[in-house]
């Protein structure tokens, strides 16, 4: 079997990678490559730039998040700049705990475990190779075998920096085991796996009457202490606690802030001196990236209490908000779907898309900025060009509140409708309408939803709704379009002629008579008008395409059908316009005669062949646009 091969070639994989050797050997390598000497938060960063940085609007896109988090890129990039490359660079932030803060089911979770999963990956690869003291419970970094008073000299030597002491095995283990020669210490390559608790480290919070200490930093073990006959010999411990294992790595702490103080303490000297107290032991060293996340109502009743000051200054608070692009809140229900086992019951074109509106309607404010509904809102948001408003004025939108996105409907509950939208039995797809019943049934179950927020959650239902209707219709309009594209290029190359004529005023020439006509304003009229551009606009529009025309030229790309949105909506609506009674009367009648409904099966082959349609949902869709055409 394919899958039997493929454990045996990663077996195979995994055993090639191996490496043990001395501590003399291990030395020789680092003087060749040095990155098995960075940091925990080197490592981390590392990892995230390995999978690639692309620059999208002056704004940095970290590849490695994007098959799991959607719509995120404004805090992921703070995230990454502000804290792990700052951390990567030995800066003071990496002195701090990083504290996720956000709302439920905003991505906090999800984020730390791509990050987790990330690093077991990378540690297979070369560059973010680990190599650990063999046999130490806490996989020692090897440099701690270096007397204090030589480092200086090593760290000359090697090109890498030294921080932290030997473990109080390691240090026992080097006495008895090695009789103090450091150069025959056996050093071995290991492979970050939160499942075999090396370099990664989870720790959630349970009932504080009942959670020990030693869940954090290990414990005596009290098979061995008669035999050792000393609770400061290492030999009677368990270095198994989460900060141990976690060493080299990261540690996630769950819902940091419902934990019991006395935990938290304990992250004071790790977070700011690299070590912390365990047992009856020195202070152990330990290297590694604390990673906490809660919600906003837990923090804002932490940093409430003064006696959590000395903590709170040891913390970098990052935001998680709500995704705010419709686009992407698609792809977050589109992924949580496709891990469920109902893949074989068809979701039909924008479903999701009108779930997503809704959504995003819920997390956004209402802006001051003069003229700016909200639909217009989420429209800029999304990247689509909104008349009147550029590019300055998304910015300051988006940095006109602080909290915008910290509210709203979450995506669980979204799914958690469109779950039960699914689930009924018999059913071969489901459409908006489907989706946006069940949104609005679910309102009267929210349990934490007030009277005035259910309200303006059915408001946005409605808006929704008709965001639908004018998809829907704009889709079925262009089905009936026979050779939409031909027509529209063809529309489209008769306006150029007519407004390059207008603003050289110039003649254009008949090209089945040769006759010399005006340009014909009638027709140029009738495509502007379909978004708005008034007659006081229209000198300026036509002359703002010419110029865009120059440009293409200038840089030696040709101006076609697609390249101005505006005007292609413009052409779309006009087409449109002119064939609204023929589908009208096509999509209603209930005996169509033979010519109708050759046309009504051409429509529908090209709604499931174009638009990902089924022919059951296609022919739903026809009658619904039908109704709707009739209002």
């Amino acid at each position: 079997m394919d899958i039997l091969k493929r454990i045996s070639a990663y077996k195979a994989e995994s055993d090639k990678l191996a490496w043990t050797g001395t501590f003399k050997d291990y030395l020789e390598n680092l003087k060749n490559d040095p990155t098995p000497a960075m940091t925990a938060h080197a490592r981390v960063y590392e990892m995230i730039e390995s999978y690639g940085v692309v620059e999208d609007n002056g704004r940095k896109k970290y590849k490695f998040f994007e098959q799991e988090i959607f719509g995120l890129d404004r805090a992921i990039e703070k995230l990454v700049e502000e804290y792990f490359h700052s951390a990567a660079r030995r800066l003071d932030v990496r002195k701090r705990i990083l504290l996720l803060m956000g709302p439920v089911s905003g991505g906090k979770s999800t984020l730390v475990t791509m990050l987790k999963r990330g690093l077991e990956q990378f540690s297979r690869t070369q560059k973010g190779s680990v190599y650990a003291i063999k046999g130490c419970p806490m996989h020692e970094d090897p440099l701690h075998l270096i007397p204090n008073e030589l480092r200086a000299e090593a760290e000359k030597e090697l090109g890498v920096r030294i921080e932290g002491n030997l473990c109080p095995s390691c240090q026992m283990r080097l006495r008895t085991e090695f009789g103090g020669d450091i150069e025959n210490v056996q050093v071995e390559r290991v492979f970050l796996s939160e499942e075999n608790r090396v370099g990664i480290g989870t720790f959630s919070p349970s009932d504080p009457k009942s959670q020990d200490i030693a869940d954090l930093t290990g414990s005596i073990d009290f098979s061995t202490i008669t035999e050792f006959g000393s609770e400061s010999d290492p030999r009677a411990y368990r270095f198994d606690g989460e900060l141990n294992k976690a060493n080299r790595g990261l540690m996630e702490f769950q819902e940091m802030l419902k934990c019991d103080e006395k935990f938290l303490w304990n992250l004071l000297s790790l977070t700011q001196e690299g070590n912390f107290k365990a047992g009856r032991f020195a202070l152990i060293s330990a290297d590694e990236l604390i990673i906490a996340h809660t919600n906003e109502t837990e923090y804002k009743a932490f940093i409430a209490n003064k006696k959590n000051e000395a903590l709170q200054s040891r913390m970098i608070v990052m935001p998680i908000p709500y995704n705010l692009k419709v686009s992407e809140e698609e792809k977050i229900y589109a992924k949580l779907i496709s891990q469920s086992d109902m893949k074989h019951i068809h979701i039909a074109p924008h479903a999701l898309r009108s779930a997503a509106i809704f959504s995003i309607l819920t997390r956004l404010k209402e802006t001051k900025k003069q003229g700016m509904d909200l639909i217009k809102k989420m429209r800029m948001y999304d990247g689509e060009e909104v008349e009147g408003y550029k590019e300055a004025d998304l910015k300051e939108m988006q940095n006109e509140y602080l909290e915008e996105g910290m509210s709203g409907i979450d995506p669980r509950y979204v799914i958690n409708r469109i779950s039960s939208a699914l689930i009924k039995q018999d059913l071969q797809y489901i459409n908006a309408l489907d989706v946006l019943r069940a949104l609005k049934e679910g309102l009267d179950q929210h349990p934490s939803i007030t009277k005035e927020e259910r309200e303006r959650y059915l408001n946005f239902i409605s808006i929704a709704r008709k965001e639908y209707d004018a998809l829907a219709k704009k889709e079925v309009q262009k089905a009936f379009v026979y050779s939409f594209e031909e027509s529209a290029r063809t529309l489209f190359e008769n306006y150029l002629d007519n407004i390059e004529a207008y603003c050289n005023w110039s003649k254009i020439r008949d090209p089945l008579t040769g006759e010399e006509l005006d340009p014909d304003e009638r027709l140029m009229r009738s495509i502007e008008e379909q978004i708005g551009v008034s007659e006081n606009a229209k000198k300026a529009f036509r002359e703002e395409i010419l110029i865009r025309i120059s440009s293409y030229s200038r840089k030696g790309k040709k101006f076609d059908y697609a390249s101005h949105d505006r005007l292609r909506e413009a052409i779309e609506k006009k087409l449109f316009n002119d064939l609204k009674d023929i589908v009208k009367i096509t999509t209603s009648t209930k005996t169509p005669d033979e010519k109708q409904l050759k046309r009504i099966n051409e429509v529908i082959s090209r709604l499931v062949d174009e638009h990902g349609y089924t022919p059951a949902s296609a022919n739903e869709l026809l009658r619904y646009v039908g109704s709707l055409l009739n209002r």
